[in-house]
């Protein structure tokens, strides 16, 4: 999903809820909607409350959304509220529109969404943990393999979920899917290594 090549590291630490309230407070004044979809790596943010979230999975200066009742209108914030836009100057982070149909999703994924309540009645709405590391694992980048490890160490995202939900996405063509099947394996069996280790010491 979205994002450039700049360090994320040098820009924020994290994003957090609140953070998150700053921007969509102007997404609903601009664009008169309070319900939106957040997908990507801040996704884990639906989970917070009563999680210990990875730090490394709450770094991201990208907030890969779209108004939930009508996906097209997210696009009219680019300017305002988009990389380069005077609130990513002010806050270090911004907001990426995109479209429900960018990433490689399970069948179903819509009913697992999770709603969270904001102030002034905001919704966000988050795609669920386990459905965006699907989406990781299909486009395989460097920093989604990170955030992926991060989760299955904490506990937050869990390999037999993964690959049940890999059995429901419409992969883009079989080598897709063999690449996917391949960095679970890889996975799992690094967790299961670290597993065993602490088991013995």
């Amino acid at each position: 999903m979205g994002g450039r090549a700049v360090s994320e590291f040098s820009l924020v630490s994290s994003v957090d809820l609140d953070q998150l309230q700053a921007l969509f407070s102007e997404a609903k004044r601009l664009t008169k909607h309070s319900e939106f979809v957040v997908i990507g790596s801040l996704s884990i943010l639906g989970i917070v409350r009563g999680k210990d979230i990875p730090a490394q999975m709450l770094i991201s200066i990208d907030v890969d959304c779209y108004t939930k009742g009508d996906p097209e209108r997210i696009l009219e914030l680019d300017k305002s509220l988009g990389a380069g836009s005077p609130f990513e100057e002010q806050h270090g982070f911004y907001l990426d529109p995109v479209s429900p149909a960018l990433p490689m999703l399970p069948d179903q994924w819509e009913p697992r969404l999770i709603p969270v309540e904001m102030k002034e009645g905001i919704v966000l709405h988050f795609l669920d943990p386990n459905d965006a590391a699907v989406s990781k694992y299909a486009r395989g980048d460097v920093r989604d393999r990170e955030w992926i490890r991060a989760g299955l160490e904490a506990g937050v995202l869990s390999i037999p979920i993964i690959e049940s939900r890999f059995r429901q996405t419409p992969f883009l063509d079989p080598a897709e899917r063999e690449r996917a099947y391949r960095a679970l394996w890889e996975d799992r069996a690094v967790l299961e290594k670290r597993t065993t280790s602490g088991e013995q010491s």
